[in-house]
């Protein structure tokens, strides 16, 4: 059977934590700044945490050797 790869979408998108949690960047932050409120630039900014199950499915299938 063949090396399960990492999808190369994954590990340019997702981090993984040393206690094994998934972190992401956060949408919204391209382009139309004008469009979002203070609040919304100021919310999205750095990085989230997935949530355990999204996560979950993120390093079963898509990083698996993450």
């Amino acid at each position: 059977m063949p090396k399960m790869k990492t999808k190369s979408g994954a590990k340019k998108r997702f981090k993984i934590t040393g206690t094994g949690k998934v972190k992401y960047q956060q949408s919204g932050k391209r382009h139309g700044m004008i469009k979002r409120s203070t609040k919304q630039i100021r919310e999205h900014r750095g990085t989230a945490v997935l949530f355990k199950t999204d996560g979950d499915n993120i390093k079963k299938y898509w990083m698996p050797n993450g």
